[in-house]
């Protein structure tokens, strides 16, 4: 058996040397000039995904309200913008090696830590960790597109103009990690470490204290404490939402005739592939 299984990572490496030959023609093709023909199109694969691309549905928040999961990067960028418009903008945080012990020695691979956000209300932290570092740091993109909260925000004192800073006192906590959000009065700017400064910034929050405890050199975790904190804010109800809800059918239900009528595509499963 274990022979058998040793020959499936030989023709796994075999693959892996076609992919490289695949990059190199990528290359070419930039290199002759970048046209709209390279981008292949986007097939939805979900349901939400061909509801968004038929254009049923209008906003991430429509998403949200109904706290349906969003399982295609895709669909994070046909409402916040691809990266080149601007809207969404991303940053590495950190790259690590990180070791597993294996029989034959250590097997280093490359962790990294990757925050997207519009700078008004919308941020995701990704983690993903790869062979190569370039690797690690595409898939924490996408993984962080897919991560996309919404932040709410409020005011400190008075509602005079736009909303500033987090609504309530709020904590988030990683690891040994805790952090503590505490609305600022405006003008005061974000009072934090350098990692929650960053992630607080591409959520749009202009004035905040904040007050951590634990390991929170380890920045993994910090940015996960503060994500954390961010991701829970709209849990709150607080007295300006006590008014009555209307409920409305969820997405699914109400565009069920637009999703029977639309194409389905059948992915490939692993079992398919080999069978």
């Amino acid at each position: 058996d274990r022979g058998g299984f040793r020959g499936g990572f030989g023709g796994d490496r075999g693959g892996r040397g076609d992919r490289g030959r695949g990059r190199g023609d990528r290359g070419r093709g930039r290199g002759r000039g970048r046209g709209d023909g390279d981008k292949e199109e986007w097939v939805p694969v979900t349901k939400l995904g061909r509801l968004v691309k038929a254009g049923k549905i209008k906003s991430l928040e429509h998403i949200y309200l109904f706290s349906m999961p969003i399982k295609e990067y895709e669909i994070v960028d046909y409402f916040l913008g691809p990266p080149g418009t601007n809207l969404l903008k991303d940053e590495v945080m950190k790259v690590q090696p990180v070791q597993k012990q294996t029989s034959a020695g250590q097997r280093t691979r490359f962790k990294a830590f990757v925050l997207v956000g519009d700078f008004d209300g919308h941020v995701g932290l990704g983690v993903k960790a790869g062979k190569e570092v370039a690797n690690a740091i595409r898939g924490a993109i996408l993984a962080a597109k897919i991560n996309v909260v919404p932040v709410r925000r409020g005011y400190w004192g008075k509602k005079i103009g736009q909303p500033h800073t987090v609504p309530n006192k709020i904590h988030g906590k990683c690891g040994s990690v805790h952090i503590r959000l505490v609305p600022a009065p405006r003008g005061t700017g974000i009072v934090a470490a350098p990692t929650a400064k960053k992630i607080l910034q591409y959520a749009g929050i202009s004035d905040c204290f904040t007050s951590s405890r634990g390991a929170s050199a380890t920045l993994g975790n910090f940015a996960k404490a503060t994500f954390n904190a961010l991701s829970v804010l709209y849990g709150y109800l607080t007295p300006e939402m006590w008014k009555e809800t209307k409920f409305t059918k969820q997405p699914f239900q109400e565009f069920t005739d637009d999703l029977s009528n639309l194409k389905i595509i059948k992915s490939k499963g692993i079992a398919d592939k080999y069978s």
